[in-house]
């Protein structure tokens, strides 16, 4: 039986990233030793991340005057190294879910935040979109997608002080215009590698303003000058990154890639919308493309239970809705192919016929 991954993070990953990492880790480029053992800082693992660091700079098609780290800590690590080195006397944020909450909890131990909005009331079932950025923030901070409830800001906002974003979930899933960002940053395990690894994607002349002394390896100056080997970096998460990174380039880009996730996310969306047992949870206009939420309808909760044994049996892994919210949740990122998505519509359609 066919095994689909529609897990969260850490989640389906592109079988050539899967099948070359393995392949790696028994004889990587045929040197007699494995990528668990090499140096990082051997000629051989130097090639990776250098390869690693174009692939990402040419797919975001990233100007001149941005740095790419790969770093250790996970995004979680972002929520303190982004007002560690931006924040001088306030910064916003916009809260739009459990991770945007706590990356701005992280940032009220550095001075004054806003928060310039929140879809709290509602359990964050939508985007906020009228509210002010203060003109004096630091910098303002937002969460593209939101996982746990299945939002996403799908568009390249406009900030009257430099955007920060976390984008640990929808990296690579359509085009970003970088220009319009002081700071990208995101854990791998959800589009790009296995857990290990953050990606941070940095504009440097934002750096260096801020008066407090800063330890070290929270310095983003730090990676920058070292190229990301001030000390020992994720060496599998950042070889598995670049294997990634290759097989993107040779679907066609992210033009590509995000014509590709419209079409799996409208396929399940119209499978939900027209269902009688089944109904989304976020608001049509901010749903993911990424992280599809749903629900049975009030009158059908009783079978949830049955639902989720009845896709499993049947290769459907890892829909089980996160459990704050509970439900179901099919995250369909990159990887995932189109025929994995139709497999889950065809299971919820047969559950549908004999209920």
């Amino acid at each position: 039986m066919k095994i689909y991954n529609f897990s969260a993070g850490p989640s389906i990953l592109p079988q050539s990233t899967i099948e070359n990492t393995a392949e790696a880790v028994k004889n990587f480029n045929g040197i007699g030793l494995s990528i668990l053992e090499i140096s990082h800082r051997s000629k051989e693992f130097q090639a990776v991340i250098d390869e690693a660091v174009s692939l990402f700079k040419e797919l975001l098609e990233i100007p001149q005057g941005y740095s790419v780290l790969f770093l250790g800590g996970g995004a979680s690590m972002q929520f303190c190294m982004v007002p560690y080195n931006l924040m001088e006397k306030k910064a916003a944020y916009l809260n739009t879910g459990t991770w945007a909450s706590k990356a701005l909890k992280e940032a009220k131990l550095f001075g004054e935040v806003v928060e310039v909005a929140s879809s709290k009331e509602s359990l964050f079932n939508y985007i906020p979109k009228d509210y002010t950025v203060p003109a004096d923030a630091d910098y303002f901070h937002i969460t593209t997608n939101n996982t746990i409830y299945g939002t996403e800001i799908r568009k390249d906002i406009d900030s009257p002080v430099p955007l920060v974003a976390d984008m640990s979930s929808d990296i690579f899933s359509r085009p970003v215009d970088v220009s319009k960002y002081g700071l990208i940053y995101g854990g791998a395990q959800k589009n790009l590698a296995p857990a290990g690894v953050a990606f941070v994607v940095v504009k440097e002349d934002l750096l260096g303003k801020v008066t407090r002394p800063i330890p070290t390896m929270l310095d983003y100056r730090t990676h920058i000058k070292e190229g990301s080997m001030f000390n020992t970096p994720p060496v599998l998460p950042i070889y598995s990154a670049m294997e990634t990174l290759r097989w993107l380039k040779g679907l066609g880009g992210l033009a590509a890639m995000e014509k590709i996730n419209i079409e799996k996310a409208a396929l399940l969306y119209d499978a939900i919308d027209s269902s009688r047992l089944f109904v989304g949870t976020a608001k049509e206009e901010d749903r993911s493309i990424m992280n599809v939420c749903f629900v049975m309808k009030e009158e059908y909760k009783e079978l949830e239970a049955e639902f989720l044994k009845f896709a499993t049996e049947r290769g459907m892994s890892g829909i089980k809705g996160h459990r704050s919210i509970g439900g179901f949740r099919a995250s369909i990122y990159n990887a995932m192919p189109k025929s994995g998505v139709q497999a889950l519509v065809d299971c919820m359609k047969e559950f549908e016929r004999t209920h």
